[in-house]
């Protein structure tokens, strides 16, 4: 007859299959309060702020971020640089996780991590989502081609240099063909903005 599972084992499993877990999942599981303190004691699991715990071997800090904001506001849509560094077309790597709700949303306070809300209205704020699986979590990101209309349509959220850089990056890694990017604008009005700068950089083939 097989052994009984030994509370470590039970916690590296759980871990395996999430970047992020709480307090309260981890004792649904069966694992022991006394066990988190000796995982983090030893290294082998990550408190990275009251009642939320990380592995060490799961994925980068930016991706845990946005699972985290998905998990505590599900009807958040990450967006602007947030969305751009995610879809990787920007260096930028904000410090505060971006993120949409609607004009009449409820603003959800997080304590962890850093975030900058911002309202969008429609149509601006219910179309152009993709859902991605991170860290076992559902995430709700603008898609690169509205998450350039709307970098473009903002100057006052984001940096024009950033928006023209994005923008190369999307047609350079082929994330978006030309004529995707300038529907996009022209439906989230952003079309007299990007059209030159979208021009310019396909001219040339």
């Amino acid at each position: 007859m097989p052994g009984k599972i030994s509370q470590r084992d039970l916690l590296r499993h759980y871990m395996s299959s999430h970047n992020l877990a709480r307090a309260r999942e981890l004792r649904n599981a069966g694992i022991m309060p006394s066990t988190l303190s000796r995982a983090v004691g030893s290294g082998e699991l990550l408190r990275i702020s009251r009642g939320l715990y990380q592995s060490p071997e799961s994925g980068g800090e930016t991706d845990i971020n946005l699972a985290e904001v998905a998990s505590r506001a599900p009807r958040a849509v990450i967006c602007l640089v947030s969305a751009l560094a995610w879809h990787n077309l920007t260096d930028q790597l904000p410090r505060k996780v971006w993120f949409a709700i609607g004009s009449k949303d409820w603003s959800p306070r997080l304590s962890y991590p850093p975030v900058r809300v911002v309202r969008f209205r429609e149509p601006y704020y219910s179309e152009g989502v993709e859902t991605h699986h991170i860290g076992g979590t559902d995430v709700r990101i603008y898609s690169v081609a509205k998450s350039l209309a709307d970098a473009f349509r903002n100057p006052g959220l984001v940096d024009r240099s950033v928006a023209i850089e994005s923008l190369k990056a999307a047609l350079d890694q082929r994330k978006a063909r030309p004529a995707e990017l300038l529907a996009a604008a022209s439906r989230y009005g952003a079309a007299k903005v990007m059209a030159p700068y979208l021009e310019a950089l396909t001219s040339n083939g």
